[in-house]
């Protein structure tokens, strides 16, 4: 009996299909209630999930997503899965949920996602116990790739560059002023616009002013998430998506040097997440 298992950030979802050990992944965008409505959803799901599916409709669905923490968004992202996929057994839990039990098992432990956006939360092995609140990309966001992208755009903007990585931006990036603001304040998913300029980041490491972005926004993670929970000194604190991943050095040696117990880096929580369901 096959399960179809989803992991949805702002940016894009993954799947798989699961079917005792057979499984096979697929990607579609990304499928938050904060930026689509559920007919919006589901137009998403029957232009890019069905095909992929080649008409196997799975026994049931666990659906884990970015902005599903409230039973409104869950109810949302629910009716939109069974307008695409029928009337079949469907779970929609938070991402965080995802990223804890990919992360940390049935084990006590910390776990945090960077990826487009960015969270935290305790984990006692069977439940999320404490949440120190995410609060989107405008009100924080602390460490993700939104936050990285605004600071690095803020530094453009302010003129604050030198004329070393002024080049390389300009050699990246055919924008002005008035086309970022407009993609920022006018165009749909801002949040993935300006988390599209973590590959910036990532290709000019060394330079001091990338450098002292990187470290700012992760001490604004660590002061604001992981300083909140007493049992981040006590447990393994763990870490997934992809700007935990691609800055993993960082991470690393920020741990380090607080005295934190560093845990899971993970680009993704999948296989995490197929491996909970597999010996659930």
């Amino acid at each position: 009996m096959s399960i179809l298992i989803a992991d949805s950030g702002s940016t894009k979802t993954q799947w798989c299909l699961l079917n005792g050990k057979d499984k096979r992944k697929f990607k579609t965008q990304g499928l938050s209630p904060y930026f689509f409505t559920a007919p919006e959803m589901s137009a998403v799901l029957k232009k890019e999930l069905l095909p992929k599916l080649n008409g196997k409709i799975p026994a049931s669905v666990f659906f884990y997503g970015t902005g599903c923490a409230s039973p409104e968004n869950k109810t949302l992202v629910k009716a939109a899965l069974k307008e695409a996929l029928g009337k079949i057994p469907i779970t929609v839990e938070h991402d965080l949920i995802a990223g804890a039990r990919a992360l940390c098992g049935k084990e006590k432990g910390i776990a945090c996602i960077l990826g487009t956006g960015s969270n935290s939360c305790y984990y006692d092995g069977k439940r999320i116990v404490k949440n120190n609140p995410g609060l989107g990309f405008i009100l924080g966001d602390e460490g993700s790739g939104a936050y990285l992208g605004k600071k690095l755009i803020q530094h453009y903007l302010y003129n604050t560059f030198d004329a070393d990585l002024l080049d390389r931006f300009n050699a990246s990036y055919n924008y002005g002023a008035a086309e970022i603001l407009d993609a920022v304040y006018r165009k749909p998913l801002p949040n993935r616009f300006l988390a599209s300029f973590t590959m910036f980041l990532a290709e000019n490491r060394g330079h001091f002013m990338i450098e002292n972005i990187l470290e700012d926004a992760f001490n604004e993670f660590f002061y604001n998430h992981l300083y909140k929970y007493n049992e981040t000194w006590k447990h393994p604190v763990h870490f997934v998506g992809s700007v935990a991943y691609v800055f993993r050095d960082i991470l690393k040696e920020m741990c380090t040097s607080r005295e934190i117990k560093i845990g899971r880096i993970m680009k993704d929580p999948m296989e995490g997440l197929i491996h909970f369901h597999q010996h659930k």
